[in-house]
């Protein structure tokens, strides 16, 4: 892109140039997970989730809720943890291992073009009892696209999320952007999604930092209700994950998928 919408963008491609790569970036729990629903397979369709495996929840409106949520309630001591679903598959596992090992349960927005190169993966993710969503088709800056393709940009993601597991997914992520524009909004929850999901919590990751400085990114800004935004494929973030979860438990906060931190 030649120009960027916003501050986070162009550190994006700051650290894409940087690290040699053109990397698309934008920009949950303890406890026991909900029993999974079971999803059908498609007949002949081997990346169909098959029956027996977990499948995400249609989206939900939340009432007293924004448009565009990134927070839950300020006076409950959960997390949610939010992954943007690109990347090495490998790295994706790593994350959802130190995840699980701790009894997390996380929210994972997917580009579309991510499920379409590896569609094992949202089953993976369901399996682990976490939440899947959406987080555009290409990973284009949303908010600088006509109406017609950032629609598509939407229900292309959404495609697949539904013929991969029955669903649409629990929410709507904006790429290359923490807000979406009052259209995508709107076209959003034209999509079926009630709310789009931002965060007020950045981790920058995707700028490759080390693993202390995310981590400090978190936890100096955390707090009961937050929503955090982070990313599959890099390093830095699964060396992360095993103390942030760790600080996440001295403060007694779980880090739960985003419709539980919603769900009274």
């Amino acid at each position: 892109m030649l120009c960027y919408p916003d501050r986070r963008t162009a550190l994006r491609a700051t650290a894409a140039v940087a690290a040699g790569a053109l990397t698309a970036a934008c920009g949950t729990g303890g406890g026991a997970p909900s029993a999974p629903r079971t999803a059908q397979a498609a007949p002949g369709r081997p990346d169909a989730v098959r029956p027996g495996a977990a499948e995400p929840a249609a989206p939900r409106r939340f009432p007293g809720q924004p448009v565009e949520i990134a927070h839950g309630p300020l006076d409950r001591p959960k997390v949610a943890l939010t992954f943007h679903g690109n990347g090495d598959p490998a790295t994706a596992r790593a994350v959802l291992a130190e995840a699980e090992k701790a009894g997390a349960r996380i929210t994972v927005l997917a580009i579309g073009t991510w499920l379409d190169d590896h569609p094992e993966m949202a089953r993976r993710i369901l399996d682990g009892g976490h939440e899947l969503g959406n987080h555009t088709q290409r990973h284009l800056a949303i908010n600088s696209l006509p109406e017609a393709e950032a629609l598509a940009e939407i229900t292309g993601c959404a495609e697949r999320l539904k013929r991969l597991t029955g669903s649409i997914g629990t929410w709507f992520r904006p790429s290359q952007t923490q807000y979406a524009s009052p259209l995508v909004q709107k076209l959003a929850q034209r999509a079926g999604y009630p709310h789009v999901l931002s965060y007020d919590v950045d981790s920058l990751d995707f700028t490759s930092p080390g693993a202390a400085a995310v981590l400090r990114n978190v936890t100096g800004t955390i707090h009961g209700g937050s929503v955090v935004s982070l990313h599959f494929g890099y390093a830095d973030t699964v060396d992360a994950m095993p103390p942030l979860l760790e600080e996440l438990a001295r403060r007694e906060l779980r880090a739960v998928t985003t419709t539980e931190l919603l769900t009274p």
